[in-house]
């Protein structure tokens, strides 16, 4: 697995993480693959596979492994994507949030500053715009 099939997982595992996909987390992930350059029929294709998956336990831990594997930089970036898309309705949901901290602190120990700054510039691609938001609603 690559960063964009890493990047691929990590959108689909925060999409489902609140039990509630909505319009805006999916248009942001178009707006992803093509930031990222992720051919469309690849992650159609992956988000696919990925549905047919009744227990995603196994790609969170499979997920977090190849993070592990990929350089800071990446590791960074795709965290901070997952932060982006979690706030598309303005705020995130406290399942997205647990699901954010347990990879970007427990298990990757990543700063949350580098983050920050690295959302900032995503959003700037993104919205023309500089950014960066970790609300998290807890009620509904």
């Amino acid at each position: 697995m690559n960063y964009k099939s890493t990047l691929i997982n990590l959108y689909y595992l925060l999409i489902l993480a609140d039990g509630n996909v909505n319009e805006r987390e999916l248009a942001l992930g178009k707006k992803m693959i093509v930031a990222e350059k992720i051919d469309e029929a690849l992650f159609d294709a992956q988000l696919k596979q990925l549905q047919e998956i009744t227990d995603h336990t196994g790609t969170l831990k499979q997920v977090i492994t190849e993070l592990k594997k990929l350089d800071l930089k990446s590791q960074i970036r795709s965290i901070a994507w997952m932060c982006v898309i979690a706030n598309s309705d303005g705020f995130m949901a406290k399942d997205e949030w647990i699901l954010i901290y347990k990879i970007y602190h427990t298990e990757l120990k990543l700063s949350l500053d580098e983050i920050m700054k690295t959302q900032k510039e995503l959003n700037q691609i993104l919205h023309g715009r500089s950014f960066s938001t970790l609300g998290v609603r807890v009620a509904d």
